[in-house]
């Protein structure tokens, strides 16, 4: 049955408008994103086929333009739309950050990170480059591969760090294995970066990781 043929209050578009976007369940934000669905199909049909065959959001929004559109009733217009979707998403993030004290602000700092990072099938390596009231300055990918302390180099955070004229920063990067724990690695690669900054006079302020929905915070732990 077609949706214009549901209950008013069973429509995804009209329940958004009565009961708030919370309500929906993720096939039903993703019918309204859809708009439309195929012959004996409705949008949220497919909503979920398209949930069922990624296994989530996550992954969906990560997928490959190849990948989503063997999906029949996903064409290139609706990949263009998605990925422009979460790149308003990931801006109106980073200018809230901007605007305020990062401190204040856990969650964003952690929507942000985790938009920024966990659709990546790379392990990248990034900074907030803060000012002296903690709010973002910039965010730069500044390597990516494997992480270790002999292929991030702290001279060059050390001189990133020195152009933006940051007085702190937050690093992060992210696990596609989606282990979420830091390694020894991490830890070593950490306290060097600590201290190679804390000769500037600059403090870092976390070291987060980011695997698939979840984010680990250094600071949390007592980690830094």
């Amino acid at each position: 049955m077609s949706i214009a043929n549901w209950p008013a209050g069973e429509r995804p578009r009209e329940k958004l408008l009565l009961r708030g976007v919370e309500a929906l369940s993720d096939a039903e934000l993703l019918a309204i994103f859809l708009r439309t669905g195929t012959a004996g199909k409705s949008a949220v049909d497919i909503g979920r086929e398209l949930l069922e065959r990624f296994g989530s959001l996550t992954a969906l929004c990560a997928a490959s333009e190849s990948d989503l559109c063997v999906q029949r009733g996903v064409g290139q217009s609706k990949y263009v739309q998605l990925q422009a979707s979460m790149e308003i998403a990931r801006r109106a993030l980073k200018e809230r950050l901007a605007s305020g004290n990062v401190l204040g602000s856990p969650t964003e700092v952690r929507n942000f990170l985790r938009l920024t990072l966990q659709a990546l099938p790379y392990e990248a390596f990034v900074a907030l480059f803060l000012d002296s009231q903690n709010r973002v300055l910039q965010v730069e990918e500044l390597f990516r591969g494997t992480l270790t302390q002999t292929s991030v180099y702290p001279r060059e955070v050390v001189k990133r760090t020195l152009t933006h004229n940051a007085g702190g920063v937050i690093f992060a990067h992210n696990h596609p294995s989606g282990v979420a724990e830091p390694s020894n690695a991490d830890k070593v690669l950490t306290e060097a970066l600590v201290q190679a900054l804390r000769l500037i006079d600059v403090r870092v302020l976390d070291h987060f990781i980011v695997a698939g929905s979840n984010v680990i915070s250094f600071a949390e732990r007592g980690l830094i």
